[in-house]
């Protein structure tokens, strides 16, 4: 294993749960005492609104990072979580796939810019909606990447989409790179689709599907208008709950211990 583990949080589709699995998973490992940092590389900057960094707030940002010459601790701003940080994202981020485009290492600047990340921090980044230069960036940088995959008709083929993506990181860029898991969100049980969404994600991937699924839940929905991850928001809810299951799992898979609360 790492000495310390970035993970990238990724799928190429939009409102599959992505950053809300980015917010929650931060928080729970935050407050199980482990030191972590969201690294918001979408330039909706959901992450940071969903954490309550509102946007006069963001002086500093991962855009600063990635194109200038800041260092990953000027950037990293205190949350209302304790062990939490954050490096905020602005639409300024939409700009860099063009900016960057033509540097030599435009897929490892951030990677250049974690290397010297402190062993005992945890570092999730949450990826935007596509497979461009920030999702690569990510992808070169982690250790592994973690795939929200919302339980509906089309989830698998786009899931093979990303492996293919994973696979070419790989051989050109990160070979220690590999899949943490897929984590499937958005489940309704009553739905008979869910269900058998479900069971064929588990038939073709086995394991690397997360025994945890996250249900559809209002709360969970929610939180993000308050700016609150919903373990803040609504501790006792089933989403809440879930999320910190999952929490656990994915620590194990890391080799760190996580208490379910």
């Amino acid at each position: 294993m790492p000495d310390h583990h970035i993970v990238a949080i990724a799928n190429q589709k939009g409102g599959v749960g992505k950053t809300t699995t980015a917010i929650n998973l931060g928080a729970a490992l935050a407050f199980g005492g482990h030191q972590t940092i969201l690294i918001d590389l979408d330039p909706q900057g959901n992450a940071s609104t969903g954490l309550g960094i509102d946007a006069d707030k963001r002086t500093h940002t991962v855009y600063d990072l990635l194109v200038g010459p800041d260092s990953l601790e000027t950037v990293a701003q205190d949350t209302n979580i304790e062990n939490l940080q954050i490096v905020p994202a602005t639409p300024d981020l939409a700009s860099a796939d063009v900016e960057l485009s033509n540097a030599a290492d435009r897929t490892r600047l951030l990677r250049s810019k974690l290397q010297k990340v402190e062993s005992n921090k945890i570092i999730l980044i949450d990826c935007p909606p596509a497979l461009g230069l920030l999702t690569v960036n990510a992808m070169v940088a982690a250790n592994s990447v973690l795939v929200p995959l919302q339980a509906e008709f089309y989830a698998l083929e786009g899931l093979s989409q990303l492996l293919t993506s994973v696979r070419q990181v790989r051989q050109t860029a990160n070979p220690g790179l590999r899949v943490n898991g897929v984590l499937l969100t958005m489940s309704d049980y009553r739905n008979n689709l869910s269900q058998q969404v479900e069971a064929d994600a588990r038939a073709t991937l086995g394991d690397l599907i997360y025994p945890t699924v996250i249900p559809r839940n209002v709360r969970v929905s929610e939180a993000p208008s308050h700016a609150k991850p919903v373990l803040v928001y609504d501790p006792h809810s089933k989403g809440s709950a879930a999320y910190r299951q999952f929490a656990v799992e994915f620590a194990a898979r890391l080799n760190l211990n996580l208490e379910a609360a």
